[in-house]
Order: C-alpha cells, then sequence, then structure tokens
C-alpha cells in the first residue's frame, strides 16, 4: 500500500527566483500569516496546513494575548489568505480527565485512512503528544495522550505501515531543552504506542549539534519517506533553528537512507530573526502536488509569524542523496 496524493494544482507556489540556486526558496510575500490576524493573537506560527474540498484547511498554533497556547482552526481558498476563528478549537472528550490541559502547541494534521488526525504538543503534567481527529473542521475529537511526558514534535506517517500506525517524537524534558533526537513509536490502534525505535540524533559543530524534531509529514517517494526536519544549534546568543532533509526506509522507517549535510534554510530574514524568539525557521506542514513534484512548505519565524517556502521533490532528494551524511 502507498499514499495516493491527490493532484494539487492550486497549491501557493512562486517560482525560484532568478539568480537563486537554494535548493528551497522564500515566498516574496512572507510572512503570509501575521502574529495578529486575529483579534486575541500574540503571536500565530508553527501551524499545519492539508488540502480540504475545494481550497485548504488548517490548525494553528495562536498564543493569545495572556500568551495562552492554544490550537485555533482555519480556512484559506489559495493556501495563502487565512480566515482564522479566533477562539480556539473546542474537542470532545471521551475521558474527562482529558480535558484538563495546561497548554496546546505545534499541531501537525495528516490525513489517514479516513479522516484527518492531529497531534500536538499537550501540556498533561508536562509535555506530551496529544492525538486526535476530525471528520470535517467542525467537530474535533481528543483520543489520547500518546506517550508519557516529556515529548515533543509527534509527527504520524500518512499510513500503516506493516499495519501499524507510526509516530515520530522527540523526548525531551520539561523545560526548554537543551537536547533531543528523533524516535520512533508504533501502535495498532491510535491509542496503545510501544515498539520504540531510534530514528537519528544530533550531529556535533554543526546546524543541529543541539536536538532534531520532525518537521512535517513525511512524504512517500520511490527512494524512502522524505522528512523534513528542524535541527538546533546552541550560539554564544541563544539556540538558532534551520531546518533541513533526510530519507528514511519505506518499510522500516527507523532507518536513514540518507541525511543532507547542510541545512535547506535557515534564520536569515527579519521576519525569522526577530520576534518573540529571535532566529528560528520551524517547518510543520507540507502540501505536496505529486503530478508536478511542486513542494508548499509552512514554517514558524522566530516563534511569531507563518511564512511560506518552496521546493521541487526532486531536487530535495537529489540533494539529501549528494550531501548525505549519516
Amino acid at each position: 500500500m502507498t499514499v495516493t496524493y491527490p493532484p494539487l494544482p492550486h497549491i501557493p507556489w512562486q517560482e525560484r527566483p532568478a539568480g537563486c540556486s537554494d535548493v528551497v526558496w522564500r515566498y516574496s510575500a512572507n510572512p503570509v500569516i501575521p502574529r495578529n490576524l486575529i483579534p486575541s493573537a500574540n503571536s500565530i506560527f508553527n501551524s499545519a496546513v492539508v488540502p480540504y474540498g475545494e481550497g485548504f484547511a488548517g490548525v494553528f498554533r495562536c498564543d493569545n494575548r495572556k500568551r495562552e497556547m492554544n490550537l485555533h482552526r482555519g480556512f484559506s481558498p489559495d493556501g495563502i489568505a487565512w480566515k482564522i476563528d479566533d477562539d480556539p478549537i473546542q474537542w470532545r472528550f471521551p475521558d474527562p480527565e482529558l480535558s484538563h490541559f495546561q497548554y496546546r502547541y505545534d499541531p501537525r494534521v495528516v490525513w489517514i485512512e479516513d479522516r484527518y488526525y492531529v497531534t500536538w504538543c499537550n501540556g498533561y503534567h508536562g509535555p506530551t503528544i496529544g492525538i486526535g481527529y476530525t471528520y470535517d473542521f467542525n467537530e474535533f475529537v481528543f483520543l489520547e495522550n500518546a506517550l508519557l511526558p516529556f515529548n515533543r514534535n509527534g509527527v504520524l506517517f500518512p499510513r500503516r505501515i506493516n499495519d501499524k500506525y507510526v509516530l515520530l517524537s522527540r523526548p525531551s524534558d520539561n523545560g526548554h531543552t537543551p537536547f533531543g533526537d528523533i524516535y520512533l513509536s508504533q501502535s495498532p490502534d491510535m491509542l496503545h504506542w510501544g515498539e520504540h525505535r531510534f530514528v537519528m540524533g544530533v550531529k556535533s559543530w554543526t546546524w543541529q549539534s543541539t536536538k532534531i524534531g520532525a518537521g512535517p509529514v513525511p512524504i512517500e517517494t520511490p527512494e524512502g519517506w522524505l522528512l523534513f526536519y528542524h535541527g538546533v544549534l546552541t550560539s554564544c546568543n541563544g539556540f538558532v533553528y534551520s531546518f533541513g532533509a533526510a530519507l528514511l526506509d519505506l518499510e522500516q522507517p527507523w532507518k536513514v537512507i540518507a541525511r543532507g549535510g547542510p541545512y535547506l534554510l535557515s534564520p536569515q530574514t527579519q521576519y525569522e530573526c526577530v520576534g518573540d524568539v529571535p532566529n528560528v525557521t520551524f517547518p510543520c506542514a507540507a502540501l505536496y502536488d505529486q503530478p508536478t513534484g511542486r513542494i508548499a512548505l509552512y514554517y514558524g519565524g522566530a516563534d511569531t509569524v507563518t511564512a511560506l517556502a518552496f521546493a521541487r521533490i526532486d531536487e530535495v532528494i537529489d540533494f539529501v542523496k549528494s550531501t548525505s551524511e549519516i
């Protein structure tokens, strides 16, 4: 079984600028979502977007003016102009115990089988991975916390692998984690998670020397699962978040086939370097038009705004393989 990617001829897109040789390039009108798009927001960033109907839907991290972190629903006809609800998503809970939370942030959304699954960092006695679902972006049902605290960057694969759901995550601590590698967990039912595997770790003295974490939902290709992921280095002035890519084995996705050495995008523009948390480019969503190979990447800038970047899948795969350092 392989993932079926519906054509997205209306994917947000801008051709690579003249004279630019970058594998991933920025949208010239960034940021696409400003920090104050809705009245309650202090910032809107690190958010997830998927095709929905004739346009797009998303789950957005919106930190309000009390600096509470929560998830909001949004829709767009073109993936660029967004209408986001000012009120957070109201979840339906099978167990009232799960309705109590400290925060919700950094969502990912993926279509699997018959519904959209949402994963996010859920504050339940510390950070863990919350999992819920929706059929229509109107009613949202919370399932469970997948793992014990402390954990972040929960990202589901878009299909079962060997008849199991598969989740990437980064075990962490209860603070602004100064460490972190990517692991994988498996489940028969999206409730009970085990069979944990190490995927890949940090690389000393590089852009990913402090911690790494899975980004958008992996994209299935004949070459392997294409995973965009963020990496962090600790500079003399704090953390710097960039992102790169790797290829994972299709049937044993804890095995890394290739891993690009250089980053694909790092904080270099004003909206990436200046904000509530300076020097952050943090990818959470990728739209993929399989017929053309075009990819639109949504990423958070400086923990404040949402930006867009573009790539072609064959160029990204060539980059990962040609610069690979495993």
